[in-house]
């Protein structure tokens, strides 16, 4: 490991683990669903789970300030993914249901994304795994202090 060089460092080469993981699920997705992000399918994922979840929360999970949260549903609705309605209570805030097209899409993105994954962790044992998520919660958490 050279530490002198910012390639050189782990936390590059975490970097470039994520980089090349999108990559590979970006593929997989665009060979079965042509006109969906990893991140607009990641919303999907996300809204499927949590109907009622914030645009706030929503952008925080995929690492996205508001601005980009914003334009990417604008695009999802317009794409036919979502639905935007005005919340009844609060005129501020909006509503956020996938449509038909949407839930057809997560039904044939389900497998690519298991895949995926399997893809990644490819080779690596349970233990390896379960070490890897620690070290990662204590790189996360160092950051956060």
């Amino acid at each position: 490991m050279n530490n002198k060089n910012p390639t050189g460092t782990v936390l590059y080469l975490i970097e470039q683990a994520i980089k090349e993981y999108r990559k590979v699920s970006q593929r997989n997705i665009s060979k079965i669903v042509k006109d969906i992000t990893i991140d607009q399918c990641l919303v999907l994922i996300i809204l499927n789970n949590d109907a009622e979840i914030s645009q706030n929360e929503l952008a925080n999970l995929i690492f996205k300030d508001n601005a980009s949260i914003t334009r990417m549903i604008e695009l999802m609705v317009r794409k036919d993914y979502l639905n935007r309605t005005i919340h009844k209570e609060d005129r501020r805030k909006f509503n956020l249901e996938i449509t038909e097209k949407g839930m057809k899409t997560l039904e044939l993105i389900n497998s690519i994304v298991q895949l995926n994954r399997e893809t990644a962790l490819n080779g690596l044992s349970l233990e390896e795994i379960n070490i890897l998520y620690k070290t990662l919660n204590k790189i996360i958490t160092n950051c956060k202090q």
